[in-house]
């Protein structure tokens, strides 16, 4: 069903939320009927209120209704969510791309880039964790924009969101034929990405559940790989290799812990936060688990061992055992340019290399599976939110946004282009666009958190009616607000005088993200005339979507499972506050 506010002209996509319990429709007719069966739409008859009443409601009004009973499964599990918040944005940032960082700034640079961030993203997961926890609607904290903020800037962040996924897709792609080329390079690169292409759109013909397993199985092996690696590194740090070499911290001497003094430091920046791109997708997965109150806590919580654990531990034994100087981190390209494959190929290793470039390649179909996921319920929010046309709303009954998919998959045949002539300067251009995506993202969703806050204050409510609140607090939002603008402001600096001198094409294919957004935001004043930036706090809507409607019993159950906590021992309260 769809509704169109004759005020605001504005389309909204009314849809409810379906039981994954209900399989009516798979009646006896086989299984090759039920799966063909399961593409039609979703059926989408209640929305908890009558047409006239819907009609009444505002443009925010009523995108958090229809956010609230979007018909999405809710198959994910505990399993799935704590893996996806542990390892999900494990790639090639990480594998790759941090040896391009080495070579720019040092490993000092590494260390402080990845911390800063690191630092920033734990604030911002703890916000998105509270939340998530309160309000686990479609489209998470695309939606959150423009519940906590305004329409406008809800429609220029869901855009941006999405934009910067779909564009990741081909770009990953590309990534994985370049990959192989570390084993046989005489394959035309066009064959290994169809072969990607068809393993990442079989994987999302099963929907949220092919996409939690198919995380679940990648971040395992990622996350052991990490582990494995760390082990390896200090053992060859200090000199338990074949060639029995001791490293110690020699490379922090010669040739030195930067490479470009602080210039160099805000380059990597860029790196480090498109290493930590899709951390958030906790959040977005949380409308489609099956107890976001209970399992997203949890989540939330063991980001923190991936910043320390995943990212900072094996950046810093990279620095020490990889010298920032070494040619093959920005001659090579693919595996042969990862530190993590040059320290063991440093060390005399035969066979790991190979093992390391599986690992790569995995990683990077992680990628792929998230960046469709990703996209597809964005662009499904995009039209719940009447920012897009509302057939991209489609939503069938295995909860699959089909046509989010479909777009998404669109955007993946980018990836032929490989074979063009200048695929260089169109992949480096669709690049820029998701480039600083992520920090913005990142940096809207603590402002969300912070308006939420204000708008319980202004409306004589309160955090005790909160399941769980951001062990950061508000003051850890505003901390990672700001950090993030630093962090773009720094980025400004670098993209706008790599050099000596000012360089346009070199401004825009670092900072193209902001221009986009600017054009956005002019679309809408355009379009629909509003000038309201803000939503007053006292005006937010901050109980549309909560699953729990009864405030005093939840009042009631929170306090009970506080002091249930309380009279454990301590390891166990220790485990609880940090897992």
């Amino acid at each position: 069903m769809s509704i169109t506010d004759k005020k605001d002209k504005t389309t909204i996509s009314v849809t409810s939320v379906i039981s994954g319990d209900d399989q009516s429709y798979e009646a006896n007719k086989g299984w090759f009927n039920n799966f063909i069966d399961s593409f039609k739409p979703a059926d989408v008859d209640k929305i908890g209120m009558n047409v006239d009443e819907f009609e009444k409601l505002t443009v925010v009004e009523k995108a958090n209704v229809v956010a609230a009973n979007a018909p999405l499964k809710r198959a994910l599990k505990k399993r799935h969510l704590q893996m996806i918040a542990i390892g999900g944005s494990i790639g090639t940032g990480l594998f790759i791309g941090s040896g391009g960082a080495l070579a720019t700034g040092g490993p000092a640079a590494l260390v402080i880039a990845w911390t800063l961030t690191g630092m920033a993203m734990f604030c911002t997961v703890q916000a998105l964790g509270e939340l998530c926890v309160a309000f686990p609607v479609a489209g998470s904290f695309v939606q959150y924009n423009t519940r906590f903020v305004s329409p406008a800037w809800g429609f220029c962040m869901s855009w941006n969101y999405a934009l910067a996924w779909l564009v990741t897709l081909p770009l990953e792609l590309v990534a994985a034929a370049i990959t192989i080329d570390f084993w046989d390079s005489s394959i035309n690169s066009a064959a290994w990405v169809t072969i990607f292409l068809v393993l990442i759109m079989f994987i999302n013909i099963f929907g949220i559940k092919g996409f939690g397993e198919a995380e679940f199985v990648f971040c395992l092996i990622k996350v052991i790989a990490i582990i494995g690696y760390i082990i390896l590194g200090i053992i060859l740090n200090c000199g338990g290799g074949p060639k029995g070499e001791y490293i110690g911290a020699k490379y922090w001497h010669n040739p030195g812990a930067f490479a470009s003094g602080f210039k160099g430091v805000c380059t990597v920046f860029v790196t480090s936060a498109f290493s930590f791109g899709g951390t958030e997708l906790v959040g977005l997965a949380a409308s489609e688990s099956e107890n976001p109150r209970k399992m997203l806590p949890s989540a939330t919580k063991q980001v923190f061992w991936r910043i320390c654990l995943f990212y900072l531990i094996s950046l810093t034994l990279i620095g020490f055992n990889v010298p920032y100087n070494d040619e093959r981190l920005l001659h090579n390209s693919g595996a042969a340019a990862s530190p993590f494959v040059i320290s063991i190929v440093n060390a005399g290793i035969k066979g790991l290399p190979s093992v390391m470039n599986a690992v790569i390649i995995v990683a990077i179909c992680s990628v792929c599976n998230s960046a469709v996921f990703a996209a597809s319920r964005t662009i499904a929010s995009l039209s719940d939110q009447g920012y897009a046309p509302k057939f991209f709303g489609y939503i069938d009954r295995q909860g699959r946004p089909l046509v989010g998919v479909g777009i998404s998959f669109l955007f993946g045949f980018l990836c032929y282009l490989a074979a063009s002539e200048n695929h260089s300067t169109i992949f480096t251009w669709m690049l820029s666009i998701s480039a600083l995506s992520s920090i913005i993202t990142w940096g809207s969703i603590c402002g969300c958190h912070i308006r939420f806050r204000m708008a319980l204050k202004a409306q004589g409510r309160d955090t005790g009616e909160l399941t769980y609140t951001a062990q950061t607090g508000v003051l850890g939002s505003w901390f990672g607000m700001i950090l993030n603008a630093l962090i773009v402001v720094a980025n400004f600096w670098v993209a706008l005088f790599p050099g000596s001198e000012a360089d346009a094409e070199s401004f825009f294919q670092t900072f193209l993200c902001v221009p986009v957004l600017i054009v956005f935001y002019l679309f809408w004043l355009f379009y629909t005339k509003d000038f309201n930036f803000f939503v007053s706090p006292a005006d937010i809507d901050i109980d549309t979507g909560r699953r729990e409607v009864d405030l005093e019993l939840l009042k009631h159950e929170i306090a009970e499972e506080k002091a249930e906590i309380a009279a454990r021992p301590f390891y166990y309260r220790l485990y609880k506050f940090w897992c």
